[in-house]
């Protein structure tokens, strides 16, 4: 996931606020149009973007921004396939990003997989002289 900035937006003008009010009130067929080409949008998407039309026909400012998939440190363990007290050292280390949520750890999917694209990189690189042995980080 690509990480983008916060968009904002000003208030409608109350010329343009109204119609959009009117709108909104009479139909709840929203279809969404991107280079002449119609998108019906799924009803979780279609009421984010109602509830976001509403609030600007009612005069608010908005602003929209992304939410990253965070998971437990125990999701994030077995989507890397590794024990929860050895992912609990990489967070540790600085290795993984974490996000506290009180005393509990979070983590961003999008981080966890980048770590395993890495680990799997590293794998594909040959090694010098058989030496057998692991990166440090790779030892549990």
């Amino acid at each position: 996931m690509t990480a983008r900035a916060p968009r904002s937006a000003a208030a409608l003008p109350p010329e343009q606020a109204a119609p959009l009010r009117r709108a909104l009130t009479d139909s709840r067929d929203v279809t969404v149009f991107v280079d002449g080409t119609a998108h019906r949008l799924p009803d979780e998407a279609q009421a984010a973007v109602v509830d976001l039309l509403a609030r600007l026909s009612d005069g608010d400012s908005v602003q929209v921004t992304s939410v990253a998939e965070l998971l437990t440190t125990s999701q994030a363990a077995e989507l890397a396939g590794i024990s929860h007290s050895y992912l609990r050292k990489l967070t540790d280390a600085g290795t993984l990003p974490v996000e506290y949520r009180g005393s509990h750890r979070r983590l961003r999917r999008s981080d966890v997989e980048e770590w395993l694209r890495g680990q799997l990189r590293r794998r594909d690189v040959p090694s010098g002289p058989a030496t057998g042995d692991l990166p440090a980080d790779e030892t549990r």
